[in-house]
């Protein structure tokens, strides 16, 4: 309810209303189980939804969802908005905007990896410092070559990418070991199957579209639906620490204002806090003090004050505290931590009313116009105008399927980004390696056929050679051959000539002896007529001058 253009939010012995230029100073809702913290929420986001402020609201049960259906008058909640003066309660459904990071109950919530960043990322995978010093080059050599990170897929292959390549990158970024490389493949592994291959990608969410107001100048409350990412603790406080960080950066500074220009509300808000490492908890606490400077109010929700870190309740100058139940003494601890919080109000003790505080009753305490705590009062909450149940599933899905932005979220793009860049380089690399494997193939082919060529040409040659020796050979044998022939035919011609001659000597001498013959017959004969004497010298002489020729 608005009265005086202040939000009336709870009743009691005074009116507790919120001025809307404080809104944006932080919040706090505390309480245990069932003890109305959420509607106490539902009220606080539809006011500032009534008097134009966005917001964003994580709906972890399901039941935030109601903010998109009106209230109704029932007997008992007339009776009791009655005794809160409160019967005059305009209810009325608030312009609602369903998101959700799996793109099931509301339209799809992504972001880049390089908007989420190494140090986020790094706690989203449990890395250790060592491994986080990595993740961190990955990142550097990515910007430094020009490669988008934009889905799990373009880290993987920029991490694998860095190691393969990390003795030629540690000069320049410093050390990747192996160990650190395959602990950050396996996180990314864990972190596909906690559903980041859907919340990692385009179209990447616009912050302005969470800071629009409907035609009737009310400002859209954009429910988150956590129903299913709550139950990856890790990733939901992690998103919700992303989109405290995208404010605070894309977010000019705004000064004071009449009014936020969004207001967040974050319920089990203590996961946010949970195991997280004294660097992660320096920047929440920068990034809370930094955003109130833009317009941004951030109220959590979570069962004890204690579940958040001092240096946060610090700058939660808006208050709302539900029943805490002190069993034990840690937990009396607690309370008495919870009731120092407050300004004191002389009418009561407040450590003593936190444990008898019924369903729907609180201490709160704003701060006032000059930013001063008002003084805690014990009230009750006034209902919200929509209803404090869920919205029945038709109507939710109504609103999901004919949502403003299901056109510019609905279909996931996947543009050309670190994975397809080096998926290419490495094709390109594997046709390089193919071609020069080619090419040596090829020039070892061409040695080899010229070397079976020259071995060719070398034989020839030798069978040339070979061929000519032999033609040389044959040569010389016929030439000798025909020497021989020559010098045979000319030792028969002299044979032949001296048989000849020999024949030819024989033939004169038997001639000769013939002649001799005939001679000595004739002789003989002379001397047979002769007287011996006269016969005998005759003869004589005869012989005497034939052995005298």
């Amino acid at each position: 309810m608005i009265k005086d253009g202040k939000l009336l939010i709870a009743h009691g012995e005074n009116d507790v209303f919120l001025a809307p230029s404080m809104a944006n100073r932080h919040g706090l809702i505390a309480g245990a189980t069932g003890t109305g913290k959420t509607v106490t929420l539902k009220t606080l986001a539809q006011s500032l939804s009534d008097v134009g402020v966005p917001c964003v609201v994580t709906d972890i049960k399901g039941d935030v969802s109601g903010m998109a259906v009106a209230g109704e008058r029932t007997e008992k909640l007339a009776a009791r908005l009655a005794g809160l003066g409160a019967s005059d309660l305009d209810f009325h459904a608030s312009s609602v905007q369903f998101w959700d990071v799996f793109g099931e109950g509301g339209v799809p919530v992504r972001t880049t990896v390089t908007e989420m960043g190494p140090v986020l990322l790094a706690r989203l995978m449990g890395l250790t410092e060592i491994q986080t010093g990595v993740l961190n080059i990955v990142f550097h050599v990515a910007d430094d070559q020009g490669l988008l990170l934009l889905d799990l897929k373009d880290l993987r292959s920029m991490v694998a990418y860095v190691g393969e390549h990390a003795k030629e990158l540690s000069l320049q970024y410093g050390n990747v070991s192996p160990q650190s490389v395959g602990a950050i493949q396996r996180a990314l592994l864990t972190l596909e199957d906690a559903g980041g291959d859907v919340f990692f990608g385009e179209p990447a969410l616009d912050m302005e579209d969470w800071l629009q107001v409907d035609p009737d100048g009310h400002g859209y409350v954009n429910i988150l639906d956590c129903v299913r990412l709550v139950q990856s603790p890790l990733l939901y406080s992690t998103f919700l620490l992303w989109m405290l960080s995208e404010l605070s950066e894309r977010l000019p500074e705004a000064g004071d204002l009449d009014k936020p220009k969004v207001c967040l509300f974050f319920d089990e808000a203590h996961l946010i806090f949970a195991d997280a490492p004294k660097a992660l908890l320096d920047k929440v606490v920068q990034v809370v003090k930094l955003v109130r400077s833009k317009g941004v109010g951030v109220w959590f929700c979570t069962q004890n004050p204690q579940d958040l870190p001092d240096e946060v309740l610090a700058q939660l100058g808006n208050r709302v505290q539900h029943a805490l139940r002190a069993y034990t003494p840690a937990e009396q601890r607690a309370v008495r931590a919870a009731a120092d919080s407050f300004r004191e109000n002389p009418a009561f003790k407040t450590a003593d009313v936190i444990g008898q505080l019924a369903t729907g009753e609180a201490l709160v305490s704003f701060l006032d116009e000059e930013g001063v705590p008002g003084v805690v009062e014990r009230a009750w909450v006034i209902a919200p105008g929509c209803s404090m149940d869920a919205a029945p599933a038709d109507d939710k899905d109504y609103l999901v399927q004919n949502a403003r932005f299901a056109s510019k979220y609905g279909t996931p793009v996947d543009r050309e980004s670190a994975y397809e860049m080096l998926n290419a380089k490495t094709i390109a690399a594997a046709k390089a390696a193919e071609q020069a494997k080619a090419d040596a193939a090829a020039a070892k082919e061409a040695e080899r056929a010229a070397a079976e060529k020259a071995k060719a040409e070398a034989a020839a040659a030798r069978q040339a050679e070979r061929e000519a020796a032999v033609a040389e050979r044959a040569r010389i044998k016929a030439e000798e051959a025909a020497a021989r022939k020559a010098e045979r035919e000319a030792e028969a011609e002299e044979r032949r000539r001296e048989r000849e001659a020999e024949a030819a000597a024989k033939k004169a001498a038997k001639e000769e002896e013939q002649r001799r013959k005939r001679v000595e017959r004739l002789a003989m004969s002379a001397a047979t007529s002769m007287s011996r004497s006269i016969g005998t010298q005759i003869a004589r002489g005869i012989m005497g001058a034939l052995r005298g020729r």
